[in-house]
């Protein structure tokens, strides 16, 4: 499990020290002219490289996740996990640029303490200058608010802490690193979490198309979803209703691919 800040973290039953590896992060500039860090913990970037830091979070997870609740004058907003905080400002960029009058509540778990503390340091793209006060205060005091955003950063275990939360959702960025790197973060019963403080129209995003993500999903009662954005490649919607998008028959998948299966805790917390 994802241990909080000064703690240890174990994956894959091997514990590795936070200070030796939660500090080693590098800068990495993407290919939209923006920089995200890659994780040596983790051995992953942020974000894509290649898709960019920016433009896959507007167009993998903002975008789409307005498309379908822009109805709505109140969105409440899960983001796993805050990182860098691209998609919590990129919303904010979205919603202002879009001159929207939308409410939105974000709630964001992330264990990584000292990476919060340094965000406003980061290098971020011009498009979110006019956050800067925002950001400034998300890195004291894990909280921001006014009169149409409200953001709360959770320190700790993003599995220990979802169980607690009493929100009902209407977009969830599933945002975690990858399956292959961080997979408690991916797994059956980690969804069936999320689908618990999911509402019954939420919008669950990811740039996941893995068989074992969308098994885990749909075994939670999500219909799965392709999504196209322009300029990246294609990624995962996932939501209780039919959405109109294009639909994936997960029936179809299984019958089809007899190694089709969900990952399950139990196959990492045993070893």
């Amino acid at each position: 499990m994802i241990g909080t800040d000064g703690f240890s973290l174990a994956i894959f039953g091997t514990k590795v020290s936070d200070s030796d590896k939660k500090s080693k992060k590098e800068l990495v500039l993407t290919d939209d002219g923006t920089v995200t860090l890659f994780s040596k913990e983790f051995n992953e970037t942020y974000h894509s490289s290649y898709d960019g830091a920016l433009h896959e979070t507007l167009e993998k997870h903002v975008i789409p996740s307005f498309t379908f609740q822009k109805a709505k004058k109140d969105v409440k907003i899960l983001d796993i996990c805050f990182g860098l905080g691209y998609n919590v400002l990129a919303t904010l960029y979205y919603i202002k640029k879009e001159n929207l009058s939308t409410r939105v509540h974000i709630i964001s778990p992330e264990f990584d303490e000292s990476l919060i503390r340094s965000l406003s340091s980061f290098e971020y793209p011009k498009e979110f200058d006019e956050f800067k006060a925002t950001i400034t205060e998300l890195s004291q005091n894990f909280y921001y608010e006014d009169e149409q955003f409200k953001i709360e950063i959770l320190l700790g275990d993003a599995r220990e802490i979802i169980p607690h939360i009493k929100e009902k959702f209407d977009v969830i960025y599933q945002d975690a690193f990858s399956p292959q790197q961080n997979p408690l973060l991916w797994t059956r019963e980690y969804f069936t979490d999320i689908r618990a403080v999911s509402s019954d129209d939420a919008i669950l995003t990811t740039y996941s198309t893995a068989i074992a993500t969308r098994m885990g999903l749909y075994e939670n009662g999500f219909k799965i979803f392709v999504h196209y954005g322009d300029g990246v490649r294609y990624s995962t919607l996932a939501s209780p209703i039919m959405l109109e998008s294009e639909y994936i028959d997960m029936e179809l998948k299984k019958s089809r691919n007899s190694l089709a299966k969900s990952l399950r805790d139990n196959d990492y917390l045993s070893r």
